[in-house]
């Protein structure tokens, strides 16, 4: 019997029992009570905390409903008016727009997820839309029975889109979001269009794509400076603003639904706001347009937080002429992006290619801020205020004619500077590899040399405060070849010979011994020399202490003001072994020891006397070159 808690069992189990279109479809569905009841938790809440409820449960349901269906784009129909005229009301808040949205997207999401369904992409997206739409259309159905009753052709057109584009673009997020290409019945559809060779090469993929993401940040920009804008026109109209919002209503439940609707409208409010910078403005009913150029008197509007904050009518001012910058920014952003995608690859586009990837580009933003506009606008009633928001067509054209006058320029500019970059690191690269070959370096190694090269001036500022003659001697000694090497901290030594113990030196003879740096050298402690060498004898009790004569022919300078002469040092302990009164003899205190120079009492050891004494801290530089190390 399989074990059922055996991960790779469970995994066998749930490929088995798959599920299929029926399950998506239900997906669908579940997305769409999710978003119906979302909405009717709301609406049933303030109904509850309303003081003078108008009628039951019920019709709290059905305006519910009419709401969710509102959060498509579809236009509803008030019948209890005033007049006994229908009032439509098709001003869709956008915010409200994105939880259907996201709902759909996420079922189709996972419906269509190859780990863990073994479904085809147009079942996985079939199954979610029809589900969606069945639901969809029993609430409807539902809603028709209200006072907000769903206009039918409206709801037959923006729901099913809707669900469609959604469900589309969960799929191919399942899909890892392939940038393939475009299905054949597509391709053939528009290899048949009678479209100009020369046009129809602007719809390469690549540079297609870089043009949508061109577009993609310059409609950005321009809505959120309209947000902008509608942030500082608030400001600037703080106080009929908070009259508005206390007058509309005294009780609390109808103050918070006016704060969740005005908040609902804050990205309508940025379309407009985008559409007053583009030039075109906003309509207040019909006839009336806010423009920055010039403002028509508003009629008489209800007292709402956001139609509170639209400038007031009159000529335009400096004030509001300075709004031109939101879309002059937005083009430069397109035609930034623009010439980015011109030379991102190897071979850049031509000036040409260039021009037409940033037109393309403001193409795409004037249809994206047109649709933003349309959506954005509608009626909010009959007669005067049957026209409410942005002109979609004209607010397009504007962020055509803004985005390519201020785009391509850009562009061009852009990418002429990247090019040049481009070129002048290329000629740089270039000479640094003509430079190596004439070197006959590898770059590695021409890479260490510059590293070397950074202390140099250290060594033989070094080498001059030892000898006591300042870096300007030092650097002659370099240059003369008596410091070689050069680098930081090590100093090449003179070699001079050691005479015998008791021995008289004479001038001019040959070494007898192995030679013995007599220079001042600092070497670095990080090389730690063979612990197998022999120690030293200490002087014999019967022989006089002889220090070794200064075959220099200079005097040793005095020893400079911040070294101190160390302590003596400690006699080392006899070996057990030995009993030799020569091993426990020791140097006088009176009488410095033989390695440390009468005259500037500093202590000179050889590497070999010194690593055996202290085999752990002993320095060797340059393989096996002898080398004196200073004690301080």
């Amino acid at each position: 019997m399989t074990d059922m808690t055996d991960p790779g069992s469970f995994t066998l189990y749930r490929k088995q029992t798959a599920p299929g279109l029926g399950t998506c479809v239900i997906g669908g569905a579940i997305a769409a009570g999710l978003g119906l009841g979302a909405f009717a938790v709301l609406v049933m809440a303030l109904w509850i905390s309303s003081p003078y409820p108008d009628s039951g449960p019920g019709g709290a349901l059905h305006v519910a409903a009419a709401l969710w269906l509102l959060a498509h784009g579809t236009e509803l129909v008030r019948t209890e008016t005033l007049s006994g005229v229908p009032a439509p009301v098709g001003v869709t808040p956008l915010l409200l727009l994105a939880l259907p949205a996201w709902l759909v997207h996420r079922a189709a999401r996972d419906a269509a997820d190859p780990d863990e369904r073994a479904l085809g992409a147009r079942t996985a997206w079939a199954g979610v839309v029809g589900g969606y739409l069945l639901v969809a259309t029993a609430a409807a159905v539902y809603a028709a029975g209200g006072e907000l009753r769903p206009s039918w052709p409206s709801a037959a057109a923006h729901v099913p889109l809707l669900a469609v584009a959604a469900a589309g673009f969960g799929v191919w997020t399942a899909h890892g979001r392939p940038p393939g290409p475009l299905p054949d019945s597509v391709r053939r559809a528009a290899a048949a269009l009678p479209v100009p060779a020369a046009v129809r090469r602007l719809f390469v993929p690549e540079r297609l794509l870089g043009a949508a993401r061109a577009a993609v940040a310059g409609t950005a920009v321009l809505v959120g400076g309209g947000a902008l804008l509608v942030g500082v026109s608030v400001v600037l109209h703080g106080g009929p603003v908070r009259e508005s919002f206390l007058t509309l209503t005294t009780v609390w439940s109808g103050r918070f639904a006016v704060l969740l609707l005005a908040l609902a409208l804050v990205p309508n409010a940025a379309v407009w706001g985008a559409a007053y910078g583009l030039g075109p403005g906003f309509v207040l009913g019909t006839g009336t347009v806010v423009a920055p150029l010039d403002a028509a008197a508003a009629p008489m509007l209800p007292p709402f937080p956001l139609l509170a904050a639209v400038p007031e009518a009159g000529p335009g001012s400096p004030l509001t002429w300075a709004v031109g910058v939101v879309p002059g920014v937005a083009g430069c952003v397109l035609g930034w992006f623009a010439a980015r995608a011109a030379t991102a690859g190897e071979s850049a586009w031509s000036a040409g290619r260039t021009a037409a990837g940033a037109g393309t580009a403001a193409v795409l933003c004037g249809g994206a801020c047109a649709a933003l506009a349309g959506l954005a606008g509608g009626p909010l009633g009959a007669e005067a205020l049957a026209e409410f928001g942005p002109v979609w067509w004209l607010t397009g054209l504007a962020a055509v004619a803004w985005t390519g006058v201020a785009g391509v320029p850009v562009a061009l500019g852009v990418r002429w500077w990247r090019l040049r970059v481009r070129a002048r690191a290329r000629a740089a690269v270039e000479a640094e590899r003509v430079r190596v070959e004439g070197l006959g370096q590898a770059p590695q190694d021409v890479e260490a040399e510059g590293k070397r090269g950074r202390g140099r001036g250290i060594g033989r500022w070094a080498a001059g405060l030892w000898r006591g003659r300042g870096r300007k001697a030092a650097e002659g000694e370099a240059a003369a070849g008596l410091v070689p090497g050069g680098t930081a901290g090590v100093v090449a030594a003179r070699t001079e010979p050691v005479p015998e113990a008791g021995a008289t030196p004479t001038t001019g003879a040959a070494p007898t011994a192995d030679p013995l740096p007599a220079a001042d050298v600092v070497p670095p402690a990080d090389v730690v020399p063979p612990t197998d060498l022999a120690p030293p004898t200490a002087p014999s009790p019967t022989q006089p202490h002889r220090p070794p004569p200064d075959p220099s022919p200079h005097p040793h300078p005095p020893p400079h003001p911040h070294l101190r002469p160390p302590p003596h040092p400690r006699p080392r302990p006899s070996s057990p072994t030995t009993s030799s009164p020569t091993r426990a003899a020791t140097p006088s205190r009176d009488e410095p020891p033989a390695d440390v120079d009468r005259r500037s009492g500093i202590r000179v050891r050889s590497w070999c006397n010194f690593g055996a004494q202290h085999g752990s801290r002993a320095s060797v530089v340059q393989g096996k070159t002898p080398i004196i190390r200073w004690e301080m």
